[in-house]
């Protein structure tokens, strides 16, 4: 295995992890339902970008067909 040959300092391991924070998620709204959904994804009520791209079906639909 490696081994480092000096001791990095705290600065340095710092430096080094600020590039691993996490982001929030980009969030949008649906402006014709007004749900809330991730950028470039359809919302849970199949409408993306104004427009109905899905046809979802609720759950009294499953049961009847």
């Amino acid at each position: 295995m490696a081994v480092q040959q000096n001791r990095k300092s705290s600065s340095r391991r710092d430096m080094r992890r600020s590039h691993d924070r996490l982001t929030a998620a980009a969030i949008s709204i649906e402006p014709t339902t007004g749900e809330v959904h991730r950028r470039h994804h359809i919302s849970p009520t199949g409408y993306y970008r104004g427009r109905q791209a899905l046809v979802v079906k609720t759950k009294s639909e499953e049961d009847e067909g």
